[in-house]
This record gives C-alpha cells, structure tokens and sequence, in this order.
C-alpha cells in the first residue's frame, strides 16, 4: 500500500522510526518517506545510513503546527512516533510531557487534516490503560484525540487509528541494554525494582510489521492491541547474566507492577481477533454503520467475555529464560 506513496514518520530519528524506514525501504517503493523530529544530529548520522532517492528530513517540532503542516504537504500517510516516553522524566518535568504528547498530538491531528493526509496511526502504550503516571495519562488523552479526530475529519476526510502495545525489547531506554550495560561492567547483581514485576514484550520488528498490517485493517477509530507474551523481571534477569542475582530497588516514581492493555472498563467495547484486539470507539461518527467485527483485510473478529482484561500478570503466554535469551540477542 507505500508503492507510489508519500509517508511521513514523527519522531523518525527513534528506534522504531529508523526500523520501520528500513522496512519500508526495503519491501516498498514510497515516492517520498519523511523524517519528521526535532534533533538535527540523529538526522544527519541518518543520513549517512538512510541514503536512498525517496528519503526526505524535515526539522521541526510535533508543538509546531505551521511546520507539521508544511512537511504535511502531499503526503498520504503518517506514523505518529513522536513523544516524551520516561517515566520519572515526566513526573518531574509534566507540563513539557503535556505539550509534546498531548498538544503536539493535537497539532499532528490538525495537520494531517488540513493537508488531507489518507490514514494516520499514532504510536500509544500499555501505560495508557488505567494509567498511573503523568506519561501513561497523557498518552490516554492523546488515544482519545486521534480517535475522537475521525468525527473531526468528517466522512470523506483523514482516517485516525492508534497501535498500543507494551515493552520493545532493545528499544532506546529500554531496561536490556541496561542489564547488559551492567553485565558487561561486572556488576554481581542487577538492579529490580519489584520482584513480582511482569511486562508485554514485543521486538520492534515486531511492532512495524504490527503497524504496517493496521494501517491495511483500519475503518477508523480503533486501538490496535497486538496479541503478545508477557515476562517475569528475574526471568528476564537470569536470560541477561546467567544467574538469578538481584537487588531490590524499588519502584520508580508513576511505575505500575503489571501492565494492562485491555482494561474491564472497556471490554464491551473490544473485538478479539487472531493475533491481536480491537477497542471500538465509544462514540459514534462520519458513518454509523462500521463493522469492527470486520476489517479491511476481511478478518472476523468476535467479542470478547465480560469482565475480560489484557494484563501482563494474567497473560497466558509468558516467555521462558531461554527464549528470552534468544529473542535478547536476535533483537539487540
């Protein structure tokens, strides 16, 4: 669906941004691909690894709209990426998280609109269901703004869809490297911060390919919800260093001991399909007859048992110590 395509990536110089371009790059053939961020160092080192006649960099920040709009010009497709992502970094510094994720959303959003932008699909996580901390909020308010945006944009207008899924594994920031950072220091103990901790684990690949089928499945108005396992911090642990030696930190400012991506609150409103959920939007808008039990793709989904949740302590797949240790060195 890129063949002969515009597309454009907030937050590009990222770790999924660069994955994903790579994808993109090497299963299609976009006319142009744009790299929307703010940092003009990443950008140019991409540059050096991204040299292809379709690449496109555009500095600029997702608080700018008159600038997201001129970078928006003739493209048909957008990956919002971009966003404050620490944890304890938004709790100390909220209103710059709020600015970024929440109205920079709403500019991302009102862009894609203005420029009549086919299909968007803004980059979420599992900390905005039932969040805890300023990070997660702000990421359920921005579900809610691109979801709400379909109604916004109209029948015939710009189509709006979030992804939502946990931990990447490798990512930047990511607790491996961390490990491993440690591991390779010589340090005897790595540092837990709960031992009953679980979290959802994708690879990025993973998380682009899950992308890139959404935007096929996609009406309008859905959060996306792939089906993946779960792992156990001192899993995690021994798959790092070899042994099960730890010490007990405690939890960080805003973070949870599970996570949840389907809370109970709202599986009226979800679709279970093969590899993934659907959370139907709450509202009705542009066309009150979308089938959610049927994507675009023809896939049938059915709805899910009352009371259910997706939740990383109650997941029925977690992965073991060695798979773990294979996922860690094929995805780093």
């Amino acid at each position: 669906m890129f063949n002969n395509k515009t597309v454009l990536i907030t937050g590009g110089t990222g770790s999924f941004g660069q994955r994903f371009i790579a994808r993109i790059l090497k299963d299609y053939s976009p006319t142009r691909l744009i790299v929307y961020s703010r940092d003009e160092l990443k950008q140019s080192e991409m540059q050096q690894s991204f040299y292809h006649p379709s690449m496109r960099y555009f500095l600029g920040d997702v608080r700018d709209k008159h600038r997201l709009k001129t970078a928006m010009r003739g493209v048909d497709f957008v990956v919002h990426a971009a966003a404050l992502k620490q944890v304890p970094a938004a709790e100390y510094n909220p209103m710059e998280c709020i600015k970024t994720n929440i109205m920079g959303g709403q500019n991302v959003l009102e862009a894609a609109i203005e420029s009549d932008v086919k299909k968007v699909i803004a980059l979420s996580t599992d900390k905005a269901a039932n969040p805890v901390n300023l990070y997660g909020a702000t990421k359920l308010a921005s579900d809610k703004l691109f979801v709400a945006a379909n109604n916004i944009s109209g029948a015939k207008g710009t189509r709006f869809a979030v992804v939502r899924y946990g931990n990447v594994v490798g990512s930047r920031g990511s607790v491996v490297p961390f490990f491993q950072k440690l591991v390779n220091q010589g340090e005897s103990k790595l540092p837990v911060t709960h031992e009953q901790m679980t979290r959802f684990w994708i690879t990025l690949d993973q998380g682009v390919e899950f992308v890139i089928n959404s935007f096929q499945r996609m009406q309008g108005g859905e959060i996306f919800v792939p089906k993946i396992p779960s792992v156990h911090i001192l899993d995690l642990v021994e798959a790092v260093s070899g042994r099960r030696e730890y010490e007990v930190v405690g939890i960080r400012p805003g973070e949870k001991i599970h996570e949840m991506m389907v809370p109970e609150e709202t599986a009226h409103h979800s679709v279970e399909f093969d590899d993934h959920f659907v959370i139907r939007p709450p509202i009705t808008f542009f066309e009150k007859n979308i089938n959610y039990h049927k994507n675009k793709l023809g896939e049938e989904g059915r709805d899910v048992a009352d009371g259910f949740e997706y939740h990383s302590g109650k997941n029925p797949h977690f992965l073991t110590v060695e798979e773990l240790r294979q996922l860690n060195e094929t995805a780093l």
